[in-house]
């Protein structure tokens, strides 16, 4: 093993004799060997107690990168900042002041030694002190200071109206005042009816807006009218559609009892009227016999009197066509003399 000796200079660094080399024990593997489970338990580190492992906050700890070397003037600086420190403190210490030693078998105690004594209690003691001053005499005002008199004094005399005429001069102030109110007076006015103009247009978006929710109140009560005779009208199809499919299940029940019963009806009526049940001598004789040679009569009486009635008529076209042609002959030379008057 090669020993190592660390040397400290004068700088407070530390520097070594020889570089660092690796250690060769007797009979020491180089590297770890494999751990084989079958030799024994495994064994194993608390990190707890592992020195290597830092504990507490590491985001505040200044850490140098391993290549970077601490600056010896940097550090020669703060030991001599230091060492100053600690020199004069010991030199304050030699310097103060001390009370001497105490004799054999006495001992020092801490004595007051103030001006005055301060007695503390919970209630503090008041008095009241009056004092009386001399009186003084007020002081008399000073003269006013008034320069002494130097050189000639000279008069001018001026007339009334020469510096200052008041009609003259109060006109344009009057203007200015008179102005100056009409001008606020016109914008109050203005103002006022601006104000008006407003609370008239206010009014009348009110009512416009009332008329809006009075529109819309009806139109919303159509609507619900709407809707509840749509829903009456759709019952009402539902209905008439319901009794559509009944009648039409009745027409098919019939139609279907009508084809079962077509064979049946005739048969019975056949046998019965085999059996003589429905022979009637004078209604048939009726049917047969009179019904007949009344419609005949009848057909020849209508047509005799259609006959005379297309007779009578046409009597009645040629009489008219020719009361027409007459008057017409009649009034046809009656035009032309009336032009030649006219």
């Amino acid at each position: 093993m090669t020993a190592v000796i660390p040397q400290q200079p004068e700088g407070g660094t530390y520097t070594f004799q020889s570089k660092p080399k690796a250690i060769h024990g007797h009979g020491r593997p180089k590297y770890r060997l494999q751990f084989d489970e079958s030799e024994g338990p495994q064994p194993y580190g608390n990190i707890m107690y592992d020195r290597r492992i830092v504990r507490g906050n590491t985001y505040a700890q200044n850490s140098l990168p391993l290549t970077a070397q601490p600056d010896p003037i940097e550090i020669q600086r703060q030991q001599e900042i230091r060492r100053r420190a600690i020199a004069k403190k010991r030199a304050k210490e030699q310097l103060r002041t001390r009370s001497p030693d105490a004799v054999e078998g006495r001992k020092h105690i801490d004595v007051q030694t103030e001006l005055y004594l301060e007695e503390l209690s919970d209630r503090i003691e008041e008095a009241d002190v009056d004092t009386q001053t001399d009186a003084f005499l007020d002081r008399p005002p000073s003269p006013m200071f008034i320069p002494a008199k130097t050189g000639k004094d000279v008069a001018t005399q001026i007339m009334e109206g020469d510096l200052f005429d008041f009609n003259l001069e109060v006109k344009p102030i009057l203007e200015v005042l008179v102005g100056k109110t009409l001008e606020q007076s016109l914008l109050e006015v203005l103002e006022e009816e601006e104000l008006a103009n407003l609370r008239q247009q206010q009014r009348e978006f009110e009512e416009i807006r009332n008329a809006e929710l009075v529109e819309m109140q009806r139109l919303e009560e159509q609507e619900r009218r709407h809707r509840e005779e749509k829903e009456r009208r759709m019952k009402q199809q539902r209905e008439v559609l319901k009794k559509e499919r009944e009648t039409a299940d009745k027409i098919a029940a019939r139609a279907f009892a009508q084809s079962y019963l077509a064979d049946l009806i005739p048969s019975v009526f056949s046998t019965l009227r085999d059996n003589g049940y429905f022979y009637d001598p004078v209604e048939r004789d009726v049917e047969q016999g009179f019904i007949p040679y009344l419609m005949d009569e009848v057909a020849t009486a209508v047509t005799k009197s259609v006959c005379s009635r297309a007779v009578i008529d046409e009597l009645i076209r040629e009489v008219v066509n020719a009361r027409v042609s007459a008057y017409a002959a009649a009034d046809a030379p009656a035009e032309p003399e009336q032009q030649t008057e006219e």
